[in-house]
């Protein structure tokens, strides 16, 4: 069964990635910030649904981003 485009489960995500919890986004040139939600989320360029993104916010306030592929990031 070829499961290369099988979309990823909560269940896939490391045990450390959760809501509220410190990540460094390693793709977002190292930017910091806090686990806001992790939920869908469509590109608005490509329209392709990711099932399980990640919104983060930086630690200070400011703009949150998202991040679609969750190997980028490091707990921080």
């Amino acid at each position: 069964m070829n499961t290369a485009h099988r979309p990823v489960s909560h269940r896939q995500l490391p045990d450390w990635l959760t809501e509220g919890t410190a990540a460094v986004d390693e793709g977002g040139h190292g930017r910091r910030g806090i686990v806001q939600f992790i939920g869908e989320w469509e590109d608005p360029a490509t329209r392709r649904v990711t099932d399980c993104a990640i919104f983060l916010r930086p630690e200070d306030g400011g703009a949150e981003w998202i991040v679609a592929d969750h190997r980028t990031l490091t707990q921080g």
